[in-house]
């Protein structure tokens, strides 16, 4: 099979079959062989009912159903599982990526090499309340993850390798950065190819202002486990050594201070009546937790068996 298109989607009832007739010409036009996996997140409208109806007529239409809505990154782990084309395409279900752009990302993974291409909406039709904070957030992917060539990480609108999404674990909200996950696995020759945005034909955005936030969190969080996710020891342990270290020094000090001006019949006040005792006392104490923080996480670094546990209640074809 020549490519897979994998369709993550919350109440797209509307669109769905005007997408996949889109795609379908597409592919027919072009002689590819397809399989198209919608993945229902949830939906509270009739998207499942409109996708049975595809795939009863349609047998390159698959699909898998949610209990509840888990979000877009489990949606395409899910997806990524099924895929069995040679290339894999993710989109949105709100006819905003444009499915004319298939062959042109098919060909930059087969023909040019790529591992992985991002598309780019240089031209948007959002307001500038997106567009800004979007600006501001690939400036910051861009500089932590090292993909310099990438303006877009959001962009719904990928092309992969199979190897690819097989060797990668999207998870969380991780789907903002798949092209960092990807280079992290090993596949660094990632592309990207400016693609047309098109305004929303039906309904509205189901992503709120606090995705940007949250963007922010999940990339530190990647940055971490990137650097030290194997090795958590590594930063906890440096931070508590070293204030630990601080405190320690600075108790000795004290002590040997108040030795000294004991020995020359210079008694004064207590230790223990001096806030720079209770503070070296304290990093000490802190320094410690650092230490037993980063032995902890050395212990259960990403350990976690039942992370991409999730509810699945129909699957259609998606088993052949």
């Amino acid at each position: 099979m020549d490519i897979s298109v994998v369709i993550p989607l919350f109440n797209e009832e509307e669109s769905l079959p005007e997408l996949h007739a889109w795609i379908k010409r597409v592919m027919e036009a072009n002689g590819f062989s397809y399989e198209i996996i919608f993945v229902n997140d949830g939906s509270t409208d009739h998207s499942w009912e409109v996708i049975e109806r595809l795939s009863h007529d349609n047998p390159e239409v698959k699909a898998i159903k949610f209990r509840r809505n888990y979000g877009k990154s489990p949606a395409l782990y899910c997806g990524f599982r099924q895929a069995q084309g040679d290339v894999v395409i993710t989109m949105d279900a709100d006819l905003q990526d444009s499915p004319d752009e298939i062959p042109g990302l098919y060909n930059m993974i087969k023909k040019d090499g790529y591992d992985l291409v991002s598309g780019y909406k240089k031209k948007r039709y959002d307001p500038l309340s997106k567009t800004i904070p979007t600006k501001l957030f690939n400036a910051t992917a861009r500089k932590i993850s090292g993909i310099h060539n990438l303006h877009d990480f959001n962009c719904g609108l990928k092309a992969y390798r199979k190897e690819v999404v097989k060797n990668i674990e999207v998870y969380g909200e991780m789907h903002r950065y798949i092209p960092y996950l990807a280079k992290n696995a090993g596949f660094d020759k990632i592309g990207e190819k400016v693609v047309h945005h098109h305004a929303r034909k039906y309904g509205h955005s189901k992503f709120g202002i606090n995705r940007f936030f949250n963007g922010y969190l999940d990339l530190l969080t990647l940055w971490f486990l990137t650097n030290f996710g194997k090795k958590p020891m590594h930063v906890f342990g440096f931070i508590g050594s070293m204030v630990f270290l601080i405190g320690f020094i600075a108790l000795c000090w004290l002590g040997i201070e108040k030795c000294i001006n004991l020995a020359n019949g210079i008694y004064g006040d207590l230790l223990s009546d001096h806030a720079s005792f209770f503070i070296a006392l304290t990093a000490i104490l802190l320094g410690s937790q650092f230490f037993l923080a980063g032995f902890i996480g050395d212990l259960v670094s990403r350990a976690n068996p039942g992370r991409n546990d999730y509810q699945i209640e129909k699957e259609l074809r998606c088993d052949e």
